[in-house]
């Protein structure tokens, strides 16, 4: 196939484009420039902002466009005008973040959707995240038909995650020792390894059909305790222990999502990372074990080392108020 990635370099991005190429396809990158300028020299490169977007630039034909960075619906009607019917099969990552919250355990693909209140509004914050990605959908089954591809993913994990939220989790592991862990221990919680989410969504272009995804895994239920035994169990020291801390002891300390990501006991959205992948895994998605994601994103990161972000919870924060918890 020809096949169009809109916003291709950099994380969930690279591996789609990086899935295409391997399998044979021919494909056409649209990008600024800003991250992976020099990555997939075997692709052609169309350099702009996505929100200026030269006329004529997109004057080509392509059996599929994959949309990995649109985030307000005014992207995705003038990536539709742009192409003009020649974009061929048009698949959108959006998220799981377009539900609206509270949603029980095993949710499906048919949940209900989060509205925008002004349909107007186009800064992307913690609020409008979720309600302007359903908008998004909507103007991509409108623009580009009902063979449309909707592939809402959970938290995206594995190599070359800038975000390094889970890879936070994985370095800390890592270095053993007695561990922060914050409760509640059976909070839920999914990921879906960036590879696997780029494989499987180049192998649905090549189908007819249309449809909504969960791309996550695993199958609910699933905790946050789990994932992170998981993690000792693949990468741990020995005496690496976890320690469970109540959140409102954390929470009075001032830490948060932010400061120990995945963690989600004060988050409004906390019961979306129990979704039923269902419909994907029938659709072919087969996510690789959990540990070996876990092994590869540790040998990736001490390859590629990257400064953690400054909300990051540090070493000498974790066992200040580890003494404080023991001290209680």
């Amino acid at each position: 196939m020809r096949i169009l990635i809109v916003g291709g370099t950099q994380f969930v991005g690279r591996h789609i484009t990086e899935a295409a190429l391997t399998a044979g396809h021919t494909v056409t990158l649209l990008h600024r420039g800003q991250t992976g300028a020099g990555l997939f020299p075997s692709a052609t490169h169309l350099l702009a902002d996505r929100n200026a977007l030269p006329e004529g630039l997109l004057a080509g034909e392509w059996d599929a466009t994959v949309d990995v960075s649109g985030y307000v619906p005014r992207q995705i009607h003038a990536l539709a005008d742009a192409l003009d019917g020649r974009g061929g099969r048009f698949a959108y990552i959006s998220s799981v973040s377009v539900y609206d919250t509270p949603v029980g355990p095993g949710f499906g693909e048919d949940a209900p959707v989060q509205e925008l209140a002004d349909p107007a509004v186009e800064e992307v914050t913690d609020a409008t995240y979720g309600p302007l990605k359903a908008a998004c959908e909507r103007v991509a089954t409108d623009r580009f038909g009902t063979s449309t591809l909707i592939v809402r993913p959970t938290y995206v994990v594995g190599p070359h995650d800038h975000l390094s939220r889970f890879t936070f989790w994985v370095e800390r592991v890592a270095r053993g020792g007695e561990i922060l862990a914050p409760g509640p221990r059976d909070a839920a919680i999914q990921v879906i390894d960036a590879r696997d989410l780029a494989d499987w969504t180049i192998q649905l272009l090549g189908r007819p059909a249309g449809g909504v995804f969960h791309a996550v895994s695993p199958a609910p239920p699933f905790s946050f305790e789990e994932l992170l035994e998981a993690m000792v169990a693949e990468v741990g020291p020995p005496g690496t222990t976890l320690t469970w801390v109540d959140p409102g002891f954390l929470g009075e300390r001032g830490l948060d999502g932010d400061s120990l990501p995945l963690w989600s006991a004060f988050d409004k959205e906390a019961d979306l990372n129990a979704a039923d992948p269902a419909a994907a895994y029938a659709a072919g998605l087969l996510p690789r074990p959990l540990r070996q994601t876990v092994r590869e994103t540790y040998e990736h990161a001490l390859r590629h080392p990257l400064p953690p972000p400054p909300a990051r919870l540090s070493s000498e924060e974790e066992a200040r108020i580890l003494a404080e918890w023991h001290a209680r």
